[in-house]
C-alpha cells in the first residue's frame, strides 16, 4: 500500500468526521480536536510509513500551514463578530490584548528565565503561547453572523483572539533582537522599537482598514450587471485574505492583524447582508480543513516523541500559564469593566486557549533566529497546547451551559434544536405529497 494513498484516505475520513462531529458533540463535555489529537497518536503507532509530523524536520511545511491556517480563522472571526467596533465598545477585548497579554508575557518570561532558559528563548516561549487561539476556541466564540449569540463572554474571548495573534507578533521580534548578533543590543533594541513595534503595527491596521473598505465597495455597490455572483462569495472572502495577507506582508507590516482589521471593516458595510454569513461559511470549512491537518499532525508528533525532552519544569511552565496566570492575570485585568458580572469575569479568564497560533510563531521565530534547545521549547508548546485543548476542550460545553442558565438563555444544544426544527418545517413539500399543488392549474 502506498503511504501517499493512505494519507488521502485517512484525510477523507478525518474531514468527514468534523463535519459530524461538532454537532454531535455540543451536548457533551468533549470537543473534536481532542478526537483529532488522539487519531493522529493512534495512526502514528502504527507502520503506516505516514509522513514525518516532526515540526523540526520539515519547519516550513509547518509555518506554512499553521498560517494559512491562522489567517483563514482570522478572517471567519472578523466576520462573525456583529458589534460595531469603539474603544468603549470593545473595552474588555483590548485589556485582554494589551493588558492581560502584555502581563502573561512578562509573567511567563520571568518563570521560564528562572527555570533555566535563556532569555531570548524564555521571551519566545511566552510570546508564542500568551495569545489566545481563533482556531480552537469555537465553543467560547460568537455564532454566526447576525445570529444574536454575542454576550460579554463570547464577544471578549472573540475579539480577543483576533487582535492578540497580531498583537503578540512584536514581542516575537523582541526575542529574535535579544539573540547574539554583530549590531549592538542597543542598536538592535531601537530598530524592534520603531520598525517591529511601530510601522509594522501601523501598517498591519492601515492597510487592514484600506483593504476591507476597498473590497466592500467591489462587493457590496457595484453595478447589478458588474456584481459578483451570489455563489463565489466564499471565494471572495478567501481572495480577501489572501490579497489583504500578501500585501501586507510585502510592506513588512503584520498581516494577521490586517487581516482581522479588514474582515471587522468588511463586515461594518451592509452588516445584515446575507452574504456575510455565505463568506463566513465558507472561512469556516476551510479552517476545519487546516485544522484537521495540523491535529493529526500534533497527534502523530506526540506519538513520536514530540514530548520526550520536557522536564519537570518545562510541564510546570505550561500548567502556571493555564492554571495560574491567565485565570488570575484576567480577574485583575477586568475587575472593573463595567456590566460585566464576576461569573463572566472568570469564565473569559480561564478559557485563555492555546493552539495553531503558537505553534506558527515558535516554528517562524526557530526558522528565523537560532535558539538554544529548540526542541525543548517545542516539548513545552507542544505539552501546553495538549493541555489546554484537553483541559478547555472538556470543560467548554459544560461552563458555557452553565454561564447560560444562569443568565436565562438559552443553551446552544437548544438552539441548534430549534435551528433544525425550523429548517425542517420550511423545506417545500414534494408535488406527489401535496394534492393541493398536484391539482393546481397552470397559469395561462
Amino acid at each position: 500500500m502506498s503511504p501517499y494513498h493512505i494519507a488521502l484516505a485517512l484525510l477523507g475520513v478525518a474531514i468527514l468526521g468534523v463535519a459530524w462531529l461538532p454537532s454531535l458533540l455540543e451536548k457533551y463535555p468533549l470537543s473534536y480536536p481532542i478526537l483529532y489529537i488522539a487519531l493522529g497518536m493512534g495512526v502514528y503507532a502504527l507502520p503506516l510509513g505516514l509522513p514525518n509530523p516532526d515540526p523540526l524536520h520539515n519547519p516550513s511545511i509547518v509555518t506554512h500551514v499553521a498560517e494559512l491556517c491562522v489567517i483563514v480563522a482570522l478572517m471567519g472571526t472578523g466576520l462573525k463578530i456583529d458589534r460595531p467596533f469603539s474603544v468603549l465598545k470593545w473595552r474588555g477585548p483590548l485589556l485582554l490584548v494589551l493588558v492581560l497579554m502584555v502581563l502573561n508575557i512578562i509573567g511567563l518570561t520571568s518563570a521560564a528565565y528562572l527555570a533555566g532558559l535563556p532569555l531570548a528563548a524564555a521571551l519566545l516561549l511566552a510570546a508564542s503561547l500568551s495569545p489566545t487561539d481563533p482556531v480552537l476556541a469555537g465553543d467560547v466564540q460568537v455564532g454566526d453572523p447576525n445570529e444574536g449569540r454575542e454576550d460579554n463572554v463570547r464577544f471578549a474571548l472573540t475579539g480577543e483572539a483576533g487582535l492578540n495573534d497580531g498583537l503578540a507578533f512584536p514581542f516575537v521580534y523582541l526575542a529574535l533582537a535579544l539573540l547574539p548578533a554583530a549590531a549592538p543590543l542597543a542598536e538592535r533594541l531601537q530598530t524592534w522599537l520603531w520598525m517591529d513595534l511601530l510601522y509594522r503595527t501601523v501598517a498591519g491596521v492601515a492597510l487592514g482598514w484600506l483593504s476591507g473598505k476597498l473590497l466592500a465597495v467591489l462587493i457590496f455597490h457595484l453595478p447589478t450587471r458588474v456584481s459578483i455572483k451570489a455563489t463565489a462569495y466564499g471565494f471572495v472572502s478567501l481572495a480577501v485574505t489572501l490579497t489583504t495577507y500578501g500585501i501586507t506582508e510585502m510592506v513588512h507590516g503584520y498581516g494577521f492583524l490586517a487581516v482581522f482589521i479588514a474582515a471587522l471593516t468588511l463586515r461594518s458595510h451592509e452588516r445584515h447582508h446575507e452574504y456575510h454569513k455565505q463568506m463566513h461559511a465558507f472561512t469556516d470549512q476551510l479552517e476545519r480543513l487546516f485544522i484537521v491537518v495540523i491535529l493529526l499532525m500534533l497527534g502523530g508528533a506526540i506519538m513520536r516523541g514530540l514530548l520526550a525532552p520536557l522536564t519537570w519544569r518545562g510541564a510546570a511552565l505550561g500548567l502556571l500559564l493555564i492554571l495560574v496566570l491567565r485565570p488570575l492575570g484576567g480577574l485583575f485585568t477586568l475587575a472593573r469593566v463595567p456590566r460585566m458580572t464576576w461569573a463572566e469575569r472568570g469564565v473569559i479568564s480561564f478559557f485563555g486557549i492555546r493552539g495553531i497560533g503558537s505553534i506558527f510563531y515558535l516554528s517562524f521565530a526557530l526558522a528565523k533566529g537560532n535558539f538554544d534547545d529548540p526542541r525543548q521549547l517545542w516539548a513545552i508548546a507542544g505539552f501546553t497546547i495538549l493541555v489546554s485543548v484537553v483541559v478547555h476542550g472538556t470543560l467548554a460545553t459544560p461552563v458555557m451551559n452553565w454561564l447560560d442558565r444562569r443568565h436565562g438563555r438559552r443553551i446552544a444544544a437548544e438552539l441548534a434544536a430549534e435551528a433544525c426544527e425550523e429548517a425542517t418545517s420550511n423545506e417545500p413539500v414534494p408535488a406527489e405529497q401535496n394534492p393541493e399543488a398536484a391539482v393546481r392549474p397552470r397559469p395561462a
